[in-house]
């Protein structure tokens, strides 16, 4: 009997903690609305002169305020924590918006980023501070953007232009970039979620096609 209760520690009791904690990365199943149908970008002009558009891609949201290069130590835990384990993802996109005059900053926080990352999926657009102040108020959070035009927060935001967020006594909106503890654990578990969302619908849609071959 000793020995039978020996081989279950030794052997099943591993194997069970993996499937418990694998089974699911918090407490949600899905990731909650917070604001529906959030706004396009508009027209405002980007770092390399291509269209910026939300619609068709999970977007990784942040605002870079004109202190940028002040803060840049959050764009390199963004990209180390989340974009290089993720950057392969089609559809996939990190967007900061940042205030018209700052594109001088951006290039340089750019050029150090491109020496150890491939930048394809990082877009930067830029416009003038009020336009940026509206245009966050248009996203309905509890949280503001500082006097620089910045927050030290991201946002995910799904293919339908839906920004996503958790509700309840566990409320929260956003990633804190300053903090490589917060985008390691809060934001890779709902950044997990969303991405089960889409690859989860995409396996759904290839089976259903097969079906009607």
């Amino acid at each position: 009997m000793k020995k039978n209760i020996v081989l279950f520690i030794l052997f099943f009791l591993p194997i069970v903690a993996y499937l418990f904690f694998a089974s699911g990365v918090n407490s949600f199943s899905t990731l909650p609305v917070l604001t529906p149908g959030i706004p396009e970008l508009g027209d405002w002009k980007s770092l390399d002169g291509k269209p910026v558009k939300l619609d068709g891609q999970i977007t990784v949201l942040g605002f870079g305020g004109d202190n940028i290069l002040e803060h840049r130590g959050g764009l390199f835990n963004l990209n180390q924590k989340v974009y290089q384990r993720y950057h392969e993802f089609q559809d996939l996109q990190f967007v900061y918006i940042c205030p018209e005059g700052t594109e001088a900053d951006i290039k340089r926080i750019y050029t150090q980023l491109s020496g150890f990352t491939k930048m394809d999926q990082w877009r930067f657009v830029f416009a003038p501070k009020e336009e940026i102040l509206n245009y966050h108020k248009q996203l309905k959070l509890a949280g503001g953007l500082d006097s620089a035009a910045g927050t030290f927060l991201v946002y995910i935001v799904d293919k339908e232009r839906n920004l996503r967020g958790r509700k309840g006594k566990e409320y929260r909106e956003g990633f804190d970039v300053s903090s490589p503890a917060d985008l390691s654990n809060e934001m890779l578990d709902d950044f997990k979620i969303i991405l089960y969302e889409y690859r989860a619908a995409l396996k759904k849609n290839n089976n259903a096609s097969k079906g009607l071959r």
